[in-house]
């Protein structure tokens, strides 16, 4: 059985529609994000957190935050969120 994950998404423009700088920020954001893993997970410093990834949807930048995030380290949450918020990045959500 499968458990649905609801993610958080920012978005590589504001709100106000133009495009969020600079051109890395999404794989700044997680790498800063990279140490935050589940519980006996493997990794190391070379590789992107699975809770905190940089993609491309449609064309644009944008890092997907898994919201598991938020139960293991409320404080990298909110870390995020306020992220977000204070560059008045466009967000949404969705569940796989």
């Amino acid at each position: 059985m499968t458990q649905n994950v609801r993610q958080f998404i920012l978005h590589g423009v504001t709100q106000d529609g133009h495009r969020f700088r600079p051109s890395d920020w999404a794989e700044r954001l997680a790498g800063v994000m990279a140490s935050f893993r589940p519980p006996g997970a493997a990794g190391n410093h070379l590789t992107y957190s699975p809770y905190v990834v940089p993609v491309l949807i449609d064309g644009e930048r944008c890092v997907v935050v898994d919201q598991r995030l938020r139960d293991l380290e409320p404080l990298a949450w909110k870390f995020v969120m306020d992220f977000a918020r204070d560059n008045g990045l466009k967000t949404s959500e969705r569940t796989v």
